[in-house]
């Protein structure tokens, strides 16, 4: 039983690995930069080992990036909304939102931007990704979940594309968000 949880242990390891090194490369370099062969050589062992951690290669490990993306992204949404700030719920969780989409990049990408295996508004999809929606609904109080809060979402989202490609003023951003707040706080 022991041998059992050292070999998970240096599984979880390598997995946790071969994430980071992902995500690192991502940040550095854009997600093109990112091959199995390149992974494999930065956490020091072979392809093959890579392939038994991530049998869809890099789609796989992408799509493992973007689910972890979602939990702390939610994570931080949910702390904002609990602290909810001088501002108000809204402007807390979207400044959360705008704030973790920054500050991770490449994750960021992986979620929103990037072919993953995971389908959103159905289903199927994953509970890490419906649990990121129901913390924008949540804020803005769209109890069906519906058109208000993916309005809300794509606001952030344009929001932290357009800051991102320097279209808008950085010193506009809490005008931008207070805007949001004005618009989506419930009544």
């Amino acid at each position: 039983m022991a041998e059992q949880t050292a070999r998970q242990k240096r599984y979880e390891e390598r997995r946790r690995a071969i994430l980071e090194a992902a995500r690192r490369r991502a940040d550095d370099e854009g997600w093109s930069s990112v091959t199995t062969r390149h992974l494999a050589e930065a956490i020091g062992y072979s392809q093959p080992v890579l392939y038994g951690h991530f049998p869809g290669g890099k789609s796989e490990i992408m799509l493992a990036v973007a689910l972890e993306g979602f939990v702390e992204l939610t994570r931080q949404c949910r702390a904002a909304a609990s602290d909810g700030g001088a501002g108000g719920r809204v402007e807390s969780v979207a400044n959360a939102y705008l704030d973790f989409a920054r500050s991770h990049p490449a994750v960021y990408e992986a979620m929103f931007q990037q072919a993953i295996d995971a389908e959103f508004a159905s289903d199927e999809t994953p509970a890490d990704l419906r649990a990121g929606f129901d913390v924008l609904a949540e804020t803005i109080g769209d109890d069906d979940r519906g058109s208000a809060t993916e309005t809300f979402w794509a606001a952030l989202h344009g929001i932290h594309l357009l800051e991102r490609a320097g279209r808008m003023r950085p010193e506009n951003r809490a005008a931008r968000v207070a805007e949001l707040n004005s618009r989506f706080s419930k009544r």
